[in-house]
């Protein structure tokens, strides 16, 4: 009987273990299934806090969904592109970008990871809402763009903007609709980019040095002159006077209503 009864305990088990083993590939399939569908769950939550931090800090000059305001259009950033879990956005939001009018926020790491979550959230619904390769298209119709008035816009260029001041339609700025795309102009003159800026250095001697502008910050100035030496010396110890050719633009970043940006692209792009 015992025997008899070991046989038979031998026998269950053997079937349990054959049982356990057919179901374990499929357990263990339900068990990805739910660690993928939490991943993404964290992945969404972390964009959605990602997308109030965004909209208290960064909002006001890239736009709520990141397309561009008076800050560049984040959608067609390389950078952003090129990012991987914040390693390139995070050093960039955290130190700003002075010299364009960018202030940096110090944020945790956490905001920092998040907002990183929500723009690339933000890529994929861009890219996976568009049929033009490469992902945000360049071919968004300049109506959806031109919302504003051409004759504010014109008023606003030869009068309260400046802009006459250094451009002309009929000069520089002659066909510049047809040159670029919207997307690209729009982002042109909101947050343009030229020649870099100049330095006079004058010594306590009296003696000037001039040249393109390598660093100015509180402890040094450093220029390349027109041998191509590089020259730096204390800031405390000379007097500085740079040239900017994009200054005023950077000033007018801040000065700008939503009205005036829409009615000067608005009135740029007739300058076909």
């Amino acid at each position: 009987m015992r025997k008899l009864t070991f046989v038979l305990l031998i026998a269950f088990s053997a079937l349990f273990m054959l049982q356990a083993q057919e179901q374990s590939p499929q357990g263990g399939a339900q068990r990805a299934g739910a660690g993928a569908r939490g991943q993404k769950q964290a992945q969404t939550e972390a964009a959605e806090h990602g997308h109030k931090v965004y909209v208290a800090t960064c909002a006001g000059c890239h736009g709520e969904d990141a397309t561009g305001g008076r800050g560049t259009d984040l959608i067609r950033s390389a950078l952003v592109r090129h990012d991987k879990n914040g390693d390139l956005l995070a050093p960039l939001i955290t130190a700003g970008r002075p010299d364009r009018g960018m202030p940096g926020f110090p944020l945790g790491e956490e905001d920092l990871s998040d907002v990183a979550a929500f723009l690339h959230a933000q890529i994929d619904l861009y890219d996976m809402h568009t049929r033009v390769p490469g992902g945000y298209p360049d071919d968004i119709p300049a109506s959806r763009l031109a919302t504003g008035s051409v004759e504010a816009g014109k008023a606003y260029f030869y009068g309260a903007g400046g802009c006459s001041k250094c451009h002309s339609p009929t000069g520089d700025l002659a066909g510049i609709a047809k040159k670029y795309s919207a997307p690209d102009l729009q982002q042109r003159f909101l947050y343009p980019a030229g020649k870099p800026s100049t330095a006079t250095v004058t010594l306590p001697s009296g003696k000037k040095f001039s040249g393109t502008l390598l660093l100015k910050d509180e402890f040094t100035v450093a220029i390349r002159d027109a041998d191509g030496w590089y020259q730096s010396w204390p800031l405390r110890a000379v007097k500085v006077e740079v040239q900017d050719p994009l200054a005023w633009h950077f000033a007018q970043a801040y000065k700008y209503t939503n009205a005036d940006m829409h009615n000067l692209f608005t009135y740029l792009e007739t300058l076909k």
